[in-house]
């Protein structure tokens, strides 16, 4: 990757680790009774909008965004991460492109944000779920964050993961808190993902048209397991944000 396609990738996972310490810190607050609420990708696009000077501040996230999709849609389609051509490597790089996608939305979002438009329409997702296909939709959907969930953990606690980071030149301290800082993000990005795939599947068995987001995760956390857990886990979330800032100085470490 030439540099000014590191830059690009740099600045994207940069924006992504702020959305996500967004999600967590503004979830871990609402957890401990400090404020905050229970926050989806878009509800923190939406903290950003209520800021002081919030469309410029729209605006960036949005063009650093962008840069992430460049980044995703760069792996997947010229296999920079030199994926085997095989099932299992033309999966991991489809997967790429979709997150390019999610995140290309996610960019959308934030532009029109700034714009002043509202994002109170109703839910993107919810539309699907309530269309003729919705409930087999809503299954497939379920099934692919299954499996995603499961790839979440096997990266925050598979050798592997260890390995990839040690075998660099990243200084010892960095090391230990991409370490440290990805596996207990890895962990809790696992424990959302099943959350919302269960979520998913009930949609589809019961034909319950209501979105699906993080912020519903949360609520089922929550209501399940109490705000203590709900609390780790956003820490967890806010950690992973961490782990990608991180990340972004070290671009070629090789972490998904």
């Amino acid at each position: 990757m030439d540099s000014k396609k590191k830059t690009l990738s740099r600045i994207g996972m940069a924006s992504k680790g702020i959305v996500y310490i967004l999600i967590g810190v503004l979830t871990a607050l609402a957890a401990f009774g400090q404020g905050g609420n229970k926050t989806s990708k878009k509800d923190a696009l939406q903290f950003l909008a209520d800021q002081s000077y919030g469309k410029i501040l729209l605006i960036i996230i949005g063009l650093g965004l962008l840069s992430y999709v460049f980044y995703r849609f760069y792996q997947a389609l010229t296999n920079s991460k030199n994926q085997d051509e095989d099932a299992k490597g033309y999966l991991m790089r489809g997967s790429y492109f979709i997150s390019g996608l999610v995140y290309g939305l996610l960019a959308f979002s934030a532009f029109k944000m700034s714009m002043g438009n509202s994002n109170n329409n109703s839910s993107f997702v919810a539309d699907i779920l309530n269309s003729e296909y919705g409930n087999i939709i809503a299954i497939l959907i379920a099934i692919a964050l299954a499996g995603k969930s499961i790839y979440e953990f096997y990266k925050a606690y598979s050798g592997k993961y260890r390995d990839e980071i040690e075998h660099t030149d990243i200084d010892a301290n960095a090391q230990s808190l991409l370490i440290n800082s990805g596996k207990m993000g890895f962990t809790a990005r696992g424990i959302v993902v099943a959350i919302m795939s269960f979520l998913f599947f009930k949609a589809g068995f019961q034909s319950n048209s209501e979105k699906v987001d993080r912020a519903n995760a949360f609520n089922f956390l929550q209501d399940e397991f109490g705000s203590i857990v709900l609390g780790l886990v956003a820490l967890g979330i806010a950690l992973y944000g961490i782990f990608m800032l991180i990340k972004s100085k070290y671009p070629d470490v090789n972490l998904q």
